[in-house]
C-alpha cells in the first residue's frame, strides 16, 4: 500500500484540477523506471483509467494507481510534498531503498 500525506493529498487535488482530472474519479499513477543516478528514478502523472496488471489503493481520498512490476518496490512507500529551500516537488519516502540520490528522484535497491 501507498501512503499520502495531507499536504501531498492537497498539492495533489490542485494540480489535478489545473490539468482537466478530478481526484474524486481519477487516478494518481505512481512507478518505477530504470535511470536516475541511483538505477531507479520514480514517475508520477495522472490518469483517468485504469491497466488490467494495475493496482488500485485509496489513501487520504486518492486514489492511487501502481503498474504490477513497480508494486514490488513501491510497497510501504508514503507519498510526501516539500515545499522547502531544498526543493519544491512531491516526494517518495521509500522504506525499501538502501540508497538515493541528493536530488531524492532516484534510488537503489
Amino acid at each position: 500500500m501507498i501512503q499520502v500525506s495531507e499536504i501531498a493529498k492537497n498539492k495533489v487535488i490542485e494540480l489535478m484540477a489545473a490539468d482537466g482530472y478530478d481526484a474524486s474519479i481519477d487516478y494518481v499513477r505512481v512507478g518505477v523506471k530504470s535511470g536516475g543516478c541511483s538505477g531507479l528514478s520514480y514517475e508520477l502523472n495522472f490518469d483517468k483509467e485504469q491497466q488490467e496488471n494495475d493496482k488500485i489503493f485509496e489513501n487520504n481520498d486518492i486514489k492511487i494507481i501502481v503498474d504490477k512490476k513497480s508494486f514490488l518496490y513501491l510497497i510501504g512507500t508514503t507519498l510526501d510534498y516539500s515545499g522547502g529551500l531544498n526543493g519544491t516537488g512531491f516526494v517518495f519516502n521509500n522504506p525499501n531503498a538502501n540508497r538515493t540520490c541528493g536530488c531524492g528522484e532516484s534510488f537503489s535497491l
